[in-house]
């Protein structure tokens, strides 16, 4: 016997795009389900629900896997950038922190707020929604 999806499930009332899409425009910080409208309205606080097609923006929780990612993907960009400075210069360590401390943190500031968008998309998309309080 094959698993079959359940194709009797209620259909969302607001337009689902295919994952690609939806990281896209979450990445861009525009709500991942129609582009239309503004995902954050803050730094890092997600929209409740968007203006213009209803998506419950508010109920994707991302919580820790935004920083995460983050970390991963700025340890991927810095750390053979450090390799490769600390081989062919050997700067002393107080250059060392000058340089690399600013770079992490500004990377890490620029970069977090596109991936918890795509985050959000990506719950979006595959219907990892809080449905209630108790949840």
């Amino acid at each position: 016997m094959q698993w079959q999806p359940d194709r009797s499930a209620a259909k969302v009332p607001w337009p689902v795009p295919p994952m690609p899409v939806a990281l896209a425009r979450g990445a861009r910080c525009v709500c991942p389900a129609c582009g239309q409208t503004p995902l954050f309205r803050s730094y890092l606080k997600v929209m409740p629900e968007c203006a213009k097609c209803g998506a419950p923006l508010g109920l994707a929780r991302a919580d820790d896997a935004p920083p995460y990612f983050t970390i991963l993907l700025v340890g991927h960009i810095v750390v053979p950038l450090m390799f490769l400075v600390e081989r062919n210069w050997q700067p002393p360590l107080w250059l060392e922190a000058a340089i690399w401390l600013p770079l992490i943190a500004a990377l890490s500031m620029l970069l977090l707020q596109p991936i918890k968008g795509a985050t959000v998309g990506l719950m979006l998309t595959l219907g990892m929604l809080k449905s209630g309080p108790d949840e």
